[in-house]
């Protein structure tokens, strides 16, 4: 149930809040980054409302070039008015904040700096299914050149300066079984549907798995006669049995690429993928990027660690390496440790032992980061680590002798959620930084190590939430006695209309994972912003099983998915109905996806479900057995200690199924068909059971969308849905009188 989050690294951040566990200055030195400029391409809005969400330009993370003067990104707005996207490639000013067009063709895509030029590379969709490497510059926008053609769909572009003064390229691309590239559009056609499996997985996420594996490829760019050139490409896979990136959200947070060679990290292939999660780091020496044969990938293991490796990354020599990778097989949201390899060509040996110890004061330290990387000098280890509702960017000595002398994290960001890391410039230590918060969608910030406390703001694509008629006055947090000796975080959003005076309904959203929290960040699905402005204080509470708080209290799920979460969360509502005098919870909703779904079921089983008129419950679990069916059978192998056949009693005691004969509160129930994780029938089952007690309900679905819903014109119906639903239990009025046209509707 748990989907991996996924930030593309060179490196990773979140800008975040609150206290840190270990030694660190307290976050009260955060006084927010001085503003460059802060310039928008949107109106301020007098509400906050689902068209405004999902049609605010998304801009990608941002690249400077080598001098630091620009940054280059991507921006994609959604208009309700042609039902069409518009893709753009732009260029920002670091120093102004102005920003200029690349180009706005529709399938452009991961611009690139060549080198220490002015010029760019992206990607374009080509004819039957290719991918063409377009060539342009800023100094004359408009004119361009096309360096190659890549005969399949490729992802995923990271380019390399060569002392040469030649590209090393690598990217992502499906391949067949005999290393070649595949295209889909290109394959044969099939007699048969029929697809026919001797082992698991068969379905993973949204698709059925198939024979072609995902694969990197590299290569060569040339200047011959003042055009780049796209040389003979290699499959680095080829003949291993290896895939990388991982499926199904690997991308280019699984390999890097050095002028020494490619590291990457794959799961062990003679491991069944569906029941393991031990994964290597392997390193391919390049020599020569325009060679058409690889050497063959070294393996690097670590013997104490046997989990999820993630995050490689080379040194700025490109001698030495980190990677992150778990302790458990199996489990794959145990904490991540960070792991140093010191010399990624002179080890012949597979065997790794350089763990990089890391301390909060006297105790090891208990965060897991999600991200590493290396300085720009390389003096420094750049983590990004969830804390206490934050995602925030460390920095860890690495100028100490030996690598097991104990190191000490020192907090570089503040409030909020950073997504990616780059080098400013080349010959500085300064990071350009891209980051979202609860209110604002797109954030570029300039830090330097060495002074975090001057972090220096590039552009805010809302002007810190004016653009979406938000602000930081609404996002606050609470902390409550939990279910034992420990305290549960909460983010509370208000109504940007809010009045100490009045009183609210209470919306108590319920996260996924459940190895997951609310984080300060931004999100097009779950977007608290969007409730308050319907009226609600919104409160996200972080129970046991969230993330940022310490192993601990993640592992305090493990065997007790209805009892320490559930627990929390009654204690929870208590807090509310106590000492938040305006709120109120006589007209309280509930909603929840995924493990927050399977906590809307168990909610209805128990008392709990009883203090709320209403609730939602998107992608749920129903039947604990069912989730045999699903992909990815190590998740619920670990949580609920082991297989059905041999921890049987433990699936049965926090299956939501039992309690059916409770069940009375009003219940939306959405579920698509897409969904492998959680299959469809989970849904039906809900909704079959409250159509026979006969208690009020909806059943919505999408044909097109799997876990979640991620088309524009779908989530403004599950939106519209979902906003009417819980409004008209509290007596607020419906978002939309009616939905859609074109949507359909089947009376009962």
């Amino acid at each position: 149930m748990a989907a991996m989050k996924t930030i593309s690294i060179t490196v990773l951040l979140v800008i975040c809040t609150a206290a840190l566990y270990f030694t660190i200055p307290s976050p009260s030195f955060w006084t927010g980054p001085t503003v460059i400029n802060e310039p928008s391409h949107m109106q301020s809005q007098a509400s906050f409302t689902p068209e405004i969400l999902l049609s605010a330009p998304r801009r990608s993370p941002a690249i400077p070039d080598p001098s630091g003067r620009l940054a280059v990104y991507t921006v994609s707005t959604y208009s309700f008015e042609s039902h069409q996207k518009t893709s753009e490639i732009k260029v920002i000013d670091i120093a102004s904040g102005i920003a200029f067009l690349i180009t706005n063709e529709k399938t452009a895509s991961e611009p690139n700096w060549l080198g220490g030029t002015a010029e760019l590379l992206w990607l374009r969709e080509g004819e039957k299914g290719s991918t063409v490497l377009v060539v342009g510059s800023v100094e004359k926008v408009g004119q361009t050149h096309v360096a190659g053609t890549v005969p399949a769909s490729i992802s995923n572009v990271k380019v390399r300066l060569l002392e040469t003064g030649e590209i090393a390229v690598a990217f992502s691309a499906k391949s067949w079984l005999n290393g070649t590239l595949y295209n889909a559009e290109q394959e044969p056609k099939k007699l048969s549907s029929a697809r026919l499996y001797d082992s698991t997985m068969v379905r993973h996420w949204d698709e059925y798995v198939t024979p072609q594996k995902n694969a990197i490829w590299y290569g060569k760019l040339e200047k011959p006669n003042g055009r780049w050139r796209l040389g003979p490409l290699t499959n680095a896979l080829k003949d291993t049995r290896l895939e990388s990136p991982i499926p199904t959200f690997g991308g280019k947070d699984h390999f890097d690429l050095s002028s020494t060679g490619l590291l990457f990290v794959a799961k062990d292939p003679s491991l069944n993928p569906a029941f393991n999660t031990k994964g290597n780091l392997y390193f391919v020496p390049i020599e020569d990027f325009s060679e058409t044969s690889s050497s063959k990938p070294r393996i690097f293991e670590t013997e104490a660690l046997q989990g999820a490796a993630s995050s490689p990354a080379f040194s700025p020599d490109g001698k030495s390496a980190v990677f992150l990778q778990m302790e458990k097989n199996g489990y794959e949201s145990d904490r991540n440790r960070v792991v140093h390899v010191p010399d990624v060509s002179g080890i012949q040996a597979s065997t790794l032992t350089q763990l990089v110890e890391i301390q909060q004061g006297q105790a090891e330290w208990d965060l897991s980061p999600s991200s590493v990387a290396f300085s720009p000098d390389g003096s420094m280890l750049l983590l990004v680590v969830e804390d206490k509702g934050n995602d925030i960017l460390l920095k860890i000595d690495l100028t100490l002798s030996a690598m097991n002398t104990p190191r000490h994290p020192r907090a570089l960001t503040g409030p909020g959620a950073v997504s990616d890391v780059q080098p400013l410039k080349v010959g500085s230590n300064e990071l350009f930084i891209s980051s979202t918060s609860a209110i604002d969608n797109s954030i570029y910030t300039i830090v330097d190590p060495a002074r975090p406390a001057e972090a220096r703001m590039v552009s805010s694509n809302s002007r810190s939430g004016v653009s979406f008629g938000l602000s930081s006055e609404q996002v606050s947090e609470i902390w409550f006695q939990g279910a034992g000796d420990y305290q549960v975080h909460a983010l509370v959003t208000k109504p940007s209309n809010f009045s100490e005076n009045k009183k609210y309904p209470l919306a108590y959203m319920i996260h996924g994972g459940p190895q997951s929290a609310w984080t300060n960040s931004w999100s097009t699905r779950w977007n608290p912003a969007v409730f308050a402005e319907q009226g609600y204080v919104v409160i996200c509470p972080n129970p046991t099983g969230s993330t940022g708080y310490g192993q601990a209290f993640v592992d305090g799920i493990t065997g007790s998915w209805g009892g320490l979460p559930y627990e929390d969360l009654v204690k929870g509502f208590d807090y509310i109905k106590e000492q938040m005098r305006y709120v109120d919870t006589d007209k309280a909703v509930a909603l929840g996806a995924s493990y927050g779904g399977y906590m809307m079921n168990w909610f209805q089983g128990h008392p709990l479900g009883r203090a709320f008129r209403a609730l939602v419950c998107h992608d749920g679990v129903f039947s604990m057995a069912n989730q045999i069916s699903s992909d990815e059978q190590y998740f619920p192998n670990h949580d609920l200690g082991g297989p059905y056949w041999k921890s049987r009693e433990t699936w049965e005691k926090w299956n939501p199924a039992r309690f059916t004969g409770n069940w009375s509160t009003p219940m939306l129930v959405i579920h698509n068909e897409l969904d492998y994780r959680l299959p469809i029938s989970e849904g039906l089952a809900m909704f079959n059971v409250l159509q026979e007690r006969g208690i009020d309900s909806r059943f919505l679905t999408f044909s097109d969308e799997n876990h979640w819903v991620l088309k524009e014109e779908n989530s403004l119906v599950w939106h519209t849905v979902v906003l009417n639903w819980i409004n008209k239990y509290v007596g607020l009025p419906p978002y939309k009188a009616q939905l859609a046209s074109g949507i359909d509707m089947t009376a009962g």
